[in-house]
């Protein structure tokens, strides 16, 4: 017979970085972990790039001007693993709670490669698995290279199937539907605020219409984590620049909340300003919406409608022969093709030995 996951209490927490300081943002993110534990929480939900920060340059500068404030963003990037994952994973585990988080995570093979990465963590402080932002968004552009198939996953957990998607990634009509069609039931959607964004763009608006309509047409839970601006990032990127500081200040900016499987909100919201919602997550509730559409299964039809998804892992070499190697520092070469192997920038397919 089949069971469900007994109902849990998640969170979504809305706060700002401690900006471009890695370390100090990741001891704010496991305080923050052990406080919505304290409140019950099983799973804690944080904003996109929430370590250690967004690069809020790329829209007010030109990007000669912002270059050198890559270089800062790079040096205070994480590398997935590393130390700051593993403090973070100790703090999943000391609460007991899973941890869906952002990173910006460095390429483990270019100085010019910073990934907008979500990282997941189990209560018992295992690295469940990493979401590469596929496609950066407009001025993002000029940050991040874009992920690839193989982080589109939904984990089978004991509080139920969890999945995510980074801001923009939440249009993706097909990115959505891959995440529903593994059985994705518990949905992050994580976010940055957007003071930045045209003038008629209102960004909680815009994350309110997709997290409802994720939510309703896959009959699930979403659970929106957004950052907020602080005055210190206020004054790092603005600096004297009145026009710049206005716009950074713009309201209506940050949205953080948590809907349910009609696509309504199972509390207030949070608007701008800093704090942490709950709300409880019964998957049971899944259950009688899905009679009606449930479009990865009876409200459907395969067999006119297919979609492919590539879940290979994206290198830029795959080496498929080597030449003899030299004796005298063969052995040397060996371990660095066997590293290379095992990391991400690429594949050996055969190695040949004088």
């Amino acid at each position: 017979m089949k069971t469900y996951p007994t109902p849990f209490i998640a969170a979504a927490v809305q706060a700002a970085p401690i900006y471009l300081d890695a370390d100090a943002t990741i001891e704010l993110a496991c305080s923050l972990i052990h406080e919505a534990a304290r409140q019950g929480a099983r799973l804690v939900a944080f904003p996109e790039v929430f370590v250690a920060g967004y690069p809020y340059w790329n829209w007010t500068m030109t990007p000669v001007q912002g270059s050198s404030w890559y270089e800062r963003l790079y040096v205070n990037s994480i590398d997935v693993p590393g130390p700051h994952v593993d403090r973070l994973c100790a703090a999943a585990r000391e609460a007991n709670c899973f941890v869906v988080i952002g990173v910006n995570e460095r390429g483990a093979h270019s100085y010019g490669v910073l990934y907008n990465t979500v990282l997941f963590i189990g209560a018992d402080g295992s690295l469940l698995g990493r979401h590469r932002k596929l496609v950066p968004t407009w001025a993002e552009k000029l940050t991040w290279t874009g992920g690839d198939g193989s982080s589109l996953t939904v984990y089978d957990t004991e509080i139920g199937p969890l999945g995510a998607l980074a801001c923009g990634e939440n249009t993706n009509t097909l990115a959505r539907f891959s995440l529903l069609a593994q059985g994705e039931l518990i949905h992050v959607a994580n976010y940055i605020a957007l003071p930045v964004a045209p003038a008629d763009y209102d960004m909680v608006e815009a994350i309110k219409v997709r997290a409802a309509a994720h939510s309703f047409e896959g009959k699930l839970f979403s659970i929106v984590s957004c950052s907020s601006l602080s005055e210190e990032i206020v004054d790092c990127i603005a600096g004297n620049d009145a026009a710049v500081r206005a716009l950074l200040k713009r309201e209506h900016s940050a949205f953080s909340g948590i809907f349910g499987p009609d696509g309504r909100l199972l509390t207030e919201p949070l608007i701008d300003r800093e704090g942490i919602v709950y709300a409880e997550i019964d998957l049971s509730r899944c259950i009688q919406p899905k009679q009606m559409h449930d479009i990865v299964g009876h409200y459907n039809r395969f067999d006119i409608f297919s979609l492919t998804v590539d879940k290979r892992s994206k290198a830029p070499v795959q080496i498929i022969g080597q030449p003899a190697e030299n004796p005298s520092h063969g052995r040397r070469d060996s371990a660095a093709l066997e590293s290379l192997a095992a990391g991400s920038p690429g594949t050996i397919e055969g190695k040949r030995h004088a």
